[in-house]
């Protein structure tokens, strides 16, 4: 009978060089990518392949010393859309403003891009659309929510978004239709169109008649444009003259009344829907609209309406609103200000409210001035 030693052979577990003594170990991570590791004695190599076996199934971090995955911006710009879509937010808007980033960085390990990559990016873009702060600021705003949802779910150890500076914006800004002379026209249509409303009614109404309705809607209902494009019918109640907005700007529900105006926009607007079902702007032919610019901006043009944009739609609901005689607090409510100070820059609107408040000092006055 023979007095060797029998050793059993375990799966993972071999010499390197036979006869050496130094054993090491090979497996497959959690990830799928095979590993080697150096073990030393057969019975360390033994030790080290069940733990690491174990902590393949407990799904456990690997040592420091083993480079994660590389994810690609396009997968954490995945993730981001996936959350808006389920936090109910603004997904359309966010699903146009990720298609050129992606586009630009998609293929890119996510931790590799450099925060002035991102700015240079920007730059040339505000430069080429000559866009706002504000525009610029949307876009970062994304940029930064992608990574930070990366980096919470470990997805990545580094976030260069983190340095990512917002730009200042001018939200005291108040542009409103009426408030200046439209440019000359050699337009005959145009000419007899003494203001820009009237203008920029003629001009849509040549060029884009369908989007009439969508003209309507927001001078007469103050809605954010963000909110208005991405409405579906379950939030319009025609009925009791009221959208619901369940997510607003300021993370709170609000409801926004229709006029008759308004009503009879969404009506025209029903007509193309099949099912009464789904988004609620739309194409002639069915399809959803995804925003303003490619009508708007060329309409505004040729009206010869000066420094002018759809969100200006809204700073002329309040400030009719503010003519009109409409409290403030009134107005903070249909525009849906958390704070009443961005209701304030419309103040000055109500000239019958402050004169009357001057003309007190008239009336009190002592006889002997």
């Amino acid at each position: 009978m023979s007095t060797k030693k029998s050793t059993k052979k375990i799966r993972g577990v071999f010499e390197k060089v036979k006869g050496s003594g130094i054993w090491w170990i090979q497996y497959f991570d959690a990830t799928g990518r095979r590993r080697r590791e150096k073990a030393g004695h057969r019975s360390d190599a033994v030790t080290l392949i069940n733990k690491r076996r174990t902590e393949k199934l407990q799904r456990k971090k690997l040592p420091e010393s083993f480079r994660a995955p590389e994810v690609a911006f396009r997968d954490i710009a995945k993730a981001a859309l996936e959350y808006y879509r389920q936090k109910n937010l603004s997904y359309r808007h966010a699903e146009f403003r990720m298609v050129p980033l992606v586009k630009q960085f998609g293929d890119r390990h996510a931790e590799s891009i450099l925060p002035e990559e991102f700015e240079s990016w920007l730059d040339t873009k505000a430069t080429e659309r000559k866009w706002a702060p504000a525009t610029g600021n949307r876009y970062m705003a994304l940029i930064k929510l992608a990574y930070r949802l990366a980096e919470k779910n470990r997805k990545i150890k580094t976030n260069p978004a983190r340095l990512l500076q917002m730009q200042p914006e001018n939200n005291a800004r108040m542009r409103f239709l009426n408030q200046f002379t439209p440019l000359r026209t050699n337009l005959g249509y145009l000419s007899e169109c003494p203001d820009e409303e009237s203008r920029l009614r003629a001009a849509i109404t040549k060029r884009y008649p369908e989007h009439l309705p969508e003209l309507e809607i927001a001078l007469n209902s103050g809605i954010r444009p963000s909110e208005q494009y991405g409405l579906t019918w379950e939030r319009v109640d025609l009925t009791r003259k009221v959208i619901t907005i369940p997510k607003s700007k300021n993370r709170r529900t609000r409801h926004i009344p229709l006029n008759s105006v308004a009503v009879t926009a969404f009506k025209a607007l029903q007509r193309r829907s099949l099912d009464g079902a789904g988004p609620v702007f739309v194409t002639m032919a069915g399809e959803p609209l995804r925003g303003y610019k490619h009508w708007f901006d060329p309409a505004v043009a040729e009206a010869g309406v000066r420094d002018f944009t759809f969100y200006c739609l809204r700073h002329t609901f309040a400030s009719r609103l503010v003519m009109a005689g409409v409290d403030l607090r009134t107005v903070a409510e249909l525009m849906g200000h958390q704070q009443i100070q961005m209701t304030m820059r419309y103040a000055h609107l109500a000239p019958a409210h402050t004169l009357a408040a001057v003309e007190r000092l008239v009336a009190n006055a002592s006889p002997s001035r």
